[in-house]
């Protein structure tokens, strides 16, 4: 169980293993309010997974997942109502407009979306009634990153959120995160680039691979 008292996220002794092979083990970590903790390292030694896992889409080998001193095992769903989680795919609905997806998503969450104010933050304005599908690379991962502005959510897990992004989209993600970290939100973000996050701590890791025996 993660430490009773401490606010925030904690990671307890975790670890990842995908089929024979230990991605990570023994990961303790952790975020409090306003914090960001970088997750670096090269590729396959777990970032994503420790999203993953972080975000409750799969479970950890051993150790746990701590949300104010309780473990988010015993509330998956509570647990998924307080973050947003932004991967490599942008799982957005191509044949829906850009105002549609942010909107979608809201009402599936049953929230009042902020979705003008959102695709303003990413200068997607002039694109709100557009299909998705005829939006660029660029363009698709800013509607992405805007669902952190169209419903609020203490909690972002972020796997490279500024591939594909320009560096005028890059410092909103910037200028936006500044923000949410002023009203006591967190966030966890993995990535090769560096980022104008002051204060930010950083988790390294390696990778390792190690076969684990039957």
């Amino acid at each position: 169980m993660p430490n009773a008292g401490i606010i925030g996220l904690t990671v307890d002794t975790l670890t990842c293993r995908r089929g024979e092979h230990e991605v990570f083990a023994g990961l303790s970590c952790g975020v409090r309010p306003g914090g960001v903790l970088y997750l670096r390292g090269p590729n396959g030694a777990g970032k994503s997974s420790l999203l993953r896992i972080l975000a409750g889409f799969i479970a950890p080998a051993a150790g746990s997942v701590g949300w104010d001193g309780e473990d988010v095992a015993a509330d998956p769903q509570a647990h998924r109502a307080r973050l947003h989680y932004v991967g490599h795919l942008d799982t957005l609905k191509p044949v829906l407009t850009a105002a549609e997806n942010l909107s979608t998503q809201a009402a599936m969450l049953q929230e009042k979306a902020y979705v003008d104010t959102a695709l303003r933050r990413f200068g997607l304005a002039n694109l709100r009634d557009l299909p998705a599908r005829f939006l660029s690379a660029g363009q698709r991962r800013r509607l992405a990153l805007a669902r952190l502005a169209a419903v609020p959510r203490p909690l972002w897990l972020l796997d490279e959120p500024t591939v594909a992004l320009d560096a005028a989209s890059a410092e909103r993600l910037e200028i936006l995160i500044a923000e949410h970290r002023a009203t006591g939100g967190m966030a966890v973000i993995a990535t090769h680039t560096d980022m104008n996050l002051p204060g930010a701590q950083t988790l390294l890791l390696e990778a390792r691979q190690r076969v684990v025996a039957p």
